[in-house]
């Protein structure tokens, strides 16, 4: 009886059906669009005001020459307003077609400096461009916001809940400049790095892509948390707006040595070397770090990528929105070609790193680019 039985389970294990491996849909990029307030800054006039012990040239080591200010009338929520039409602008479908929409913003400034916690953001705007059916929420990941944001949808898509979505920032953030600029008295001041903000705002539409077509590799974002200090915002006491206080050497040194064996993760999951990669765009924090990340990343992977996108120099560091700001800036120029391997790399402050890969496709016919 007891051989019967264990060959009676057996077979009912053998015929018992396995789910299938993975989810069952995957995402592409179907539109971007990006807008910067017309009001500019030059790096000169933002030191005139630095009263610096010893001379200090800031646009020499961070090759930012200027950035974009937001007017008494612009802010957040303007921003991403302005940003989320420029996506739909360029898109096959309406506002109301969207299903999702996540606003990833570190600034939630709605009627000037006000910081906004409830109702969220997403609602305002959701409600303002006429995507009422839409889910909506925010979440905030520093600088790695919008990418953050492109992961969560991806997953919503990839599970099947929804079809498409928009991932919105509103980067509000050159307060920091300006109520850095009497504080900073030498290059090791905390508040040095923040003169480099600009003010941005982006968007993108995800949806389901069909199949066999490109689509997106989300790496899983890592969070090194033991380095959560090294950049802190608050609430400026003094003035209106926010402050920052960053280590930036030191954020720069552990991303340096942490980001190779992350990226290398992901590369080996999207099914292509390092080498391969046709253009890379990292967070635009300076040139000297994005070289010298170049320097370190070569060394490690014995490569370089064919090209790396700088979009600083006439924005400055626009937080959340500077990779997709970057993105839309040169898909309007052409820069890129269908059936090229693109990466944009997260490094933000938590220390977050992440990474999302994927192929261009025939995105880049809405920006008028010409086989």
């Amino acid at each position: 009886m007891t051989t019967t039985q264990e060959s009676t389970g057996a077979k009912r294990r053998k015929t018992k059906t396995s789910p299938p491996e993975g989810p069952p849909f995957t995402a592409r990029f179907e539109s971007v669009g990006a807008v910067v307030p017309p009001g500019r800054l030059t790096t000169a006039e933002l030191m005139a005001g630095v009263k610096m012990w010893g001379k200090f040239d800031l646009e020499g080591l961070t090759g930012i020459r200027e950035r974009r200010v937001c007017s008494e009338k612009e802010d957040s929520y303007t921003l991403s307003v302005d940003a989320a039409r420029e996506c739909l602008r360029y898109s096959s479908y309406e506002a109301s077609d969207l299903e999702m929409i996540i606003c990833c913003s570190i600034s939630r400034y709605k009627g000037g400096l006000t910081h906004l916690y409830e109702p969220a953001l997403s609602l305002h705007v959701k409600e303002t461009i006429g995507a009422h059916g839409a889910l909506n929420f925010d979440i905030a990941n520093a600088c790695a916001g919008m990418l953050t944001g492109v992961m969560i949808m991806n997953d919503f898509i990839k599970r099947g809940v929804i079809r498409r979505g928009m991932v919105i920032s509103g980067e509000c953030i050159t307060s920091l400049s300006r109520n850095a600029v009497p504080r900073v008295k030498t290059i090791l001041s905390g508040q040095l790095a923040s003169l480099t903000v600009g003010d941005c705002g982006a968007a993108v539409i995800l949806e389901r892509s069909e199949p066999g077509k490109a689509s997106l590799t989300v790496s899983s974002f890592m969070t090194l948390a033991r380095w959560s200090d090294l950049c802190i915002g608050n609430a400026c006491k003094a003035s209106p707006g926010a402050e920052m206080e960053t280590d930036a050497r030191k954020i720069h040194q552990v991303a340096i040595s942490d980001m190779p064996p992350i990226i290398a993760r992901a590369l080996k999951e999207a099914g292509f070397s390092f080498g391969e990669i046709d253009h890379l765009i990292p967070h635009q924090t300076s040139m000297r770090a994005i070289y010298s990340g170049d320097k370190h990343l070569k060394r490690y992977f014995g490569t370089r990528p064919g090209n790396i996108i700088v979009n600083m120099q006439e924005y400055g560091n626009t937080a959340s929105t500077s990779h997709f700001l970057a993105l839309y800036r040169f898909l309007k120029e052409g820069a890129f070609k269908p059936g090229q391997r693109m990466v944009l790399l997260a490094l933000a402050s938590g220390l977050v790193i992440g990474v999302v890969t994927f192929k261009m496709d025939e995105l880049v016919y809405k920006y008028g680019y010409k086989d």
